[in-house]
């Protein structure tokens, strides 16, 4: 009978050695949270699937090159949000799912049409550090507030207010970029 819990670093050693077995475990037990933080951006199941797909071969390719300075789960997450990233970027027609939940609606849509991923990531390094962090971790990697809180040593509702400051500060930012540009046009 075969072992069903193995360690992260069996699984790390088994993808290393280009094991299938060892990749379709890894596979196994992080995909349901990877899917999951797709499907935060998009609601196509093939598309997300896609996605998840592609930032797994990344991580089965770049395996060897995980250093254990943090968790497997976060380094696997990060890999497959720079698939989301990238999808993103050749999809522009969704960047606004990077910025916005689907439920908000943003008034001035139109700005997003002339609005790209670097821009994104510039409004995100202008935020406060703490509204930075919570934002990219809410919003970009699919953690929920008490996991947030726990990671930052803070509490929900000190996530909670940084994330409603992190959005309010961006909505800003869009705003005046749009007057910006109606300006210069």
């Amino acid at each position: 009978m075969r072992k069903t819990n193995y360690t992260d670093y069996q699984l790390i050693t088994g993808c290393a050695s280009n094991d299938r077995v060892y990749q379709e475990l890894l596979y196994k037990k992080y995909f349901p949270k990877m899917i999951q933080m797709c499907y935060r951006y998009t609601s196509d199941r093939d598309k997300a699937m896609q996605i998840v797909n592609d930032g797994f071969l990344k991580v089965f390719k770049n395996i060897d090159r995980f250093e254990a300075k943090g968790s497997l789960e976060g380094w696997i997450r990060r890999i497959v949000y720079r698939s989301i990233s990238d999808f993103f970027r050749s999809e522009k027609k969704y960047l606004r799912l990077m910025v916005f939940e689907e439920k908000e609606k943003v008034a001035e849509s139109s700005v997003l049409n002339n609005f790209y991923y670097e821009d994104l990531i510039q409004m995100i390094n202008h935020l406060p550090s703490t509204s930075a962090k919570v934002f990219r971790l809410y919003a970009v990697e699919g953690y929920k507030h008490r996991e947030i809180a726990k990671l930052l040593n803070i509490s929900e509702g000190t996530s909670k207010w940084n994330l409603s400051e992190a959005r309010k500060h961006m909505k800003a930012m869009i705003k005046m970029r749009n007057k910006k540009l109606n300006y210069a046009g």
